[in-house]
């Protein structure tokens, strides 16, 4: 895909910023975090004290879905939707992501920050990075190692994969600690956590069961995250240096809303408005669903396509991109 925008299209822009504004919908929502936080701290915390009371393994998919809600919402402090100010934004994204969760807030907000500058951007999106997925075919031709080895089935295999995405996620932040700025602090919280997690896991069960805990926690709250995250933008164009597009249309025609009733909204923290939180990452998740109709009906005005699915259909075109993108890799 090549597009060649000329610069008075970015204009576009700035005329559907005066109407979200108009709308108030860049308003701080504070009534609404104190109630989600409320609610995700005690789905938190009522995990923990339900595997230490009962010792039952069905805590920990309880607890899977306590540690997504929780990354959730440090990627809404991420944002500075709950804060305008990046002091406490910062102090509770760290207490939420490192202490309480074991994922390292600064290393996920640098890479974060990197794909909402350029999504599905081949060369700048590390979330399209061919590191064991590859998500063109030009990256399936150039792939070596564990993507070039699964690449050619790796439709099939994305929900298995799903499984260890918690585990890596883990990984990933250990390994970033030594570039991140309050690396003391962010190294402290959490090896802090890992301590804590692995010595509740072992002191509240058998050997053998403490390890099913971390596997069944671990893997599911992977999966879960994987099936928030996965919808948005795979499927859609995947970038390359040859295209040039203004703002909006680079947020746009990668991103792909996800329709679904209330239950969707709270389960995937508002993502499944992907195209509207991408024009506005700022904008506070209950004020998304307001700024739909307003930014499809821009978007048809200016001729730009707006993409949305069923949570259903947005799977099916995610993993049908997949298989083709590995094709090079099953001839």
């Amino acid at each position: 895909m090549t597009v060649l925008v000329s610069a008075e299209k970015a204009t576009d822009f700035a005329v559907l910023s005066q109407r979200i504004r108009a709308a108030g919908l860049l308003d701080r929502r504070p009534g609404y975090y104190a109630i989600r936080l409320t609610l995700v701290a005690a789905l938190y915390i009522g995990g923990w004290v339900g595997v230490a009371a009962t010792h039952s393994l069905w805590f920990a998919v309880v607890l899977a879905v306590a540690y997504a809600q929780v990354a959730l919402v440090a990627h809404d402090l991420a944002h500075k939707q709950v804060f305008r100010g990046r002091r406490w934004s910062q102090a509770l994204g760290i207490l939420a992501g490192n202490a309480g969760i074991g994922m390292s807030y600064g290393w996920w907000m640098n890479k974060h920050t990197r794909h909402h500058a350029n999504p599905n951007h081949e060369d700048h999106d590390p979330d399209v990075a061919p590191d064991i997925l590859v998500w063109s075919t030009r990256q399936a031709e150039r792939a070596r190692g564990l993507a070039r080895l699964i690449g050619g089935h790796q439709a099939l295999l994305f929900f298995p994969l799903l499984l260890l995405e918690g585990f890596n996620l883990h990984v990933q932040s250990a390994r970033a600690l030594g570039t991140l700025k309050r690396r003391r602090l962010e190294s402290a919280l959490l090896y802090g956590h890992f301590a804590v997690y692995v010595a509740a896991a072992f002191l509240l069960f058998s050997p053998g069961l403490a390890i099913a805990f971390i596997a069944v926690h671990q893997g599911l709250f992977g999966l879960y995250l994987g099936l928030t995250f996965a919808p948005n933008h795979k499927g859609m164009p995947v970038l390359t240096a040859a295209d040039e597009l203004d703002f909006l249309r680079k947020q746009v025609l990668t991103s792909r809303n996800v329709r679904g009733g209330v239950w969707l909204d709270v389960a995937l923290g508002g993502l499944n408005y992907q195209i509207e939180h991408h024009l506005f990452p700022n904008m506070p998740t209950p004020n998304l669903r307001l700024a739909r109709p307003i930014v499809e009906r821009f978007c048809a005005e200016i001729g730009v396509a707006y993409h949305s699915a069923t949570f259903v259909d947005s799977y099916a075109q995610a993993l049908r991109h997949l298989h083709e993108a590995g094709a090079p890799l099953r001839r």
